[in-house]
C-alpha cells in the first residue's frame, strides 16, 4: 500500500505546483485579454495529462533513476572492483584509478542528452528557422558531446576534491571568448543549449551520480562535493556548439578557398 500511497502524494504535491501556472495562463486569458479559452475541453484534457505525466515522472525518479545513480556510482567507486580484489592497494588509490568512473559520467551524459526531449524540440525549431542550416542530429551530437566532456570532467572535480569556481571560471573565459569568434547566428542557440540540457532525463541521473560519487568516494562531502555536476552540464555544451559553429565555418571557408583557387597548368614541353 505504500506505493500508491506515495503516488498520490506526488500527484497532489504536482497539483499544487501546477496550479499557479494554470492560473495565471487562465486569468490573463480572461481577465487581461477578456476573450474566452479557445478549445477549453481539450485545453484541460491537456492539463490533466501534464499532472499525470509530471507525477508518474517525479515517482519514477525516486522509484529508479535516483537509486541506481547512486548504486552506479557506489559500485564504480569500490575499492574491490577498481582494485579487482587486491584490497592492499587502497592506502595508494589516486584519480587515474577511477577511469571506470569518468567513461560512465561521459557515456551518460552523452546518452541522456541524446534522450533529452527539451532538446530535441529545440534542434528541430532551429532546423525550420535555419532552413536546414543547423541539423536536428549536428546539433543534438554537439550539445551530447558537450555534456560528455563536463560530465567527465565534474567527475575529475568530485574525486580529486578541487574548487568547483576555478572549472566554471575558466569555462565561462573560453566561452567568452569563443563568443567574440563564433558566427552571430549560433550564439543565442549555443547559450540556450546550455539550459536545455539541464532538464527532464539529464538532471536526475546527473545529480544522483554526484551525490553517490561524493558518499562513496572517500574524503568527500555529499553537500560540498555532490552538487555542481550540473554547472557542468550547462557549461560545455555552449564551448562544444560554438565549437561545432567554428569548425563548420572554418571548412566552409577552406571549400570555398579550395574552388575559386586556379589551377596551375604544366607547361609542355613543346612551350
Amino acid at each position: 500500500m505504500s506505493a500508491p500511497l506515495g503516488f498520490v502524494d506526488v500527484l497532489l504535491a504536482t497539483l499544487r505546483d501546477v496550479l499557479p501556472i494554470a492560473g495565471i495562463l487562465f486569468g490573463f486569458q480572461f481577465f487581461v485579454l477578456r476573450r474566452k479559452v479557445p478549445h477549453l475541453r481539450q485545453v484541460l484534457l491537456g492539463f490533466v495529462y501534464v499532472l499525470l505525466g509530471l507525477a508518474l515522472f517525479l515517482e519514477g525518479l525516486e522509484q529508479a533513476l535516483f537509486p541506481l545513480g547512486r548504486l552506479m556510482a557506489e559500485q564504480l567507486t569500490n575499492p574491490a572492483f577498481i582494485f579487482d580484489g587486491d584490497l592492499q592497494r587502497l592506502l595508494s588509490i589516486s584519480w587515474q584509478d577511477y577511469l571506470w568512473v569518468y567513461i560512465f559520467a561521459a557515456a551518460i551524459g552523452f546518452a541522456t542528452t541524446i534522450a533529452e526531449p527539451s532538446l530535441i524540440a529545440v534542434a528541430i525549431k532551429a532546423q525550420e528557422v535555419s532552413a536546414g542550416a543547423i541539423s536536428v542530429w549536428g546539433l543534438r551530437i554537439a550539445v551530447a558531446i558537450g555534456v560528455a566532456v563536463g560530465i567527465a570532467l565534474g567527475a575529475f572535480r568530485i574525486i580529486t576534491g578541487t574548487p568547483l569556481h576555478y572549472y566554471i571560471i575558466t569555462g565561462y573565459v573560453i566561452v567568452i571568448i569563443q563568443t567574440a569568434y563564433a558566427p552571430r547566428m549560433i550564439v543565442p542557440l549555443a547559450y540556450d543549449s546550455g539550459g536545455v540540457t539541464t532538464s527532464t532525463v539529464t538532471v536526475p541521473l546527473v545529480a544522483a551520480l554526484g551525490l553517490g560519487l561524493a558518499s562513496t568516494v572517500p574524503g568527500r562531502s555529499p553537500m560540498l562535493d555532490g552538487f555542481g555536476l550540473i554547472a557542468f552540464a550547462s557549461l560545455f555544451p555552449i564551448m562544444s556548439v560554438m565549437g561545432y559553429a567554428q569548425l563548420s565555418e572554418w571548412r566552409t571557408r577552406r571549400a570555398r578557398a579550395t574552388a575559386t583557387t586556379p589551377v596551375q597548368k604544366t607547361p609542355s614541353q613543346g612551350d
